[in-house]
């Protein structure tokens, strides 16, 4: 069983402490994962915190399946200087850097079934020379299909995918094109049935204004730009149902009648997602040759070494992480 390579993140945040009490909490039967980290500051953490797990470091990550069970394997990602709880530091993002790059080549290669990715600080990578707006957009550069990828959030109640991510609303009302939803809706759909395992995904296309634009009288974004893509959707034989109303679509009826709501802006997605199920929400990017999920929350620093991090979360993404490596093995 190929494992899941977990990633460091920022070494300041709890990525680490979560990545330790995520193994705590492994079950028989589990996929294992391996860390790409520093062993040394995981064995520090461990000791702090009083949490029982020993630390193996290995060289490939097929090492990882033997040693799971008693210890959690760790392919050394040395750190620049000490990781101090809180408090950032540029010099370490080199590591975090490479940890991603190396989780992402192990997938390429099929020595792992999927790739997990604790939270970076965006701001702490520029000042190293990061010239991507994020994890997402790095992964799609390494995995060759930049531009392709598509953010999903998932949790056990919904999964929504928004159509225009982290612009202002006011932006995002004005990039939203036709286009853009017929991309998003097809990848989504491909996605669905290829790393979920849904042989006829049922996309359930949210309006843009209150009721659904109300027959133009609250905006006529639905009819000029909405239903257009639906049209398109449907003629390719994609399951594609609405505009509809945004303010209805998330009751626990509706929500019966569709795998996935497509959404126009962020919020419109992560308001209903994460009012069901915030520890249990799980990001997972579409569109990649290769399966990667994430917690999705960010790196906590006012937490960050005081033994007090959830790690739910994470548990989450691991599980949904060897979901997709199934599916994708299949």
């Amino acid at each position: 069983m190929r494992p899941l390579a977990l990633t460091m993140g920022d070494p300041a945040g709890i990525g680490g402490e979560i990545s330790l009490k995520a193994w705590l909490a492994r079950s028989k039967g589990d996929r294992p994962f391996v860390a790409l980290d520093d062993p040394a500051r995981l064995e520090a953490l461990a000791r702090t915190l009083g949490l029982d797990v020993p630390i193996r470091a290995v060289e490939q990550a097929k090492e990882a399946a033997a040693i799971f069970p008693d210890a959690l394997p760790v392919m050394p990602i040395r750190l620049a200087t000490p990781a101090i709880p809180g408090k950032p530091n540029p010099a370490n993002a080199p590591a975090v850097i490479a940890s991603i790059t190396r989780a992402a080549a192990l997938c390429m290669a099929g020595e792992a079934g999927a790739i997990v990715t604790n939270p970076i600080n965006k701001a702490v990578l520029y000042q190293a020379g990061f010239r991507h707006p994020g994890h997402t957009e790095f992964l799609a550069e390494l995995t060759g299909v930049p531009g392709k990828e598509i953010m999903m959030l998932a949790s056990p109640f919904l999964r929504v995918v928004p159509v225009t991510i982290h612009v202002s609303l006011r932006d995002a009302i004005s990039a939203l094109t036709a286009t853009a939803i017929v991309a998003a809706a097809r990848t989504t759909a491909e996605a669905l049935r290829r790393d979920f395992g849904i042989a006829t995904p049922r996309l359930a296309i949210a309006g843009l204004n209150p009721h659904a634009g109300e027959q133009g009288a609250l905006g006529d974004e639905e009819t000029t730009l909405i239903q257009p893509a639906i049209d398109t959707l449907k003629g390719e034989g994609i399951d594609a149902s609405g505009p509809w109303p945004p303010d209805t679509m998330f009751t626990p009826a509706a929500r019966k009648q569709y795998d996935v709501a497509i959404c126009m802006y962020h919020d419109q997605a992560l308001i209903p997602l994460k009012t069901l199920g915030m520890d249990q929400g799980v990001n997972v990017t579409l569109g990649l040759p290769i399966a990667r999920t994430s917690p999705d929350h960010g790196t906590a620093y006012d937490i960050a070494g005081k033994g007090i991090a959830d790690p739910s979360s994470l548990i989450a993404a691991l599980k949904m992480a060897a979901e997709l490596a199934r599916n994708h093995e299949r």
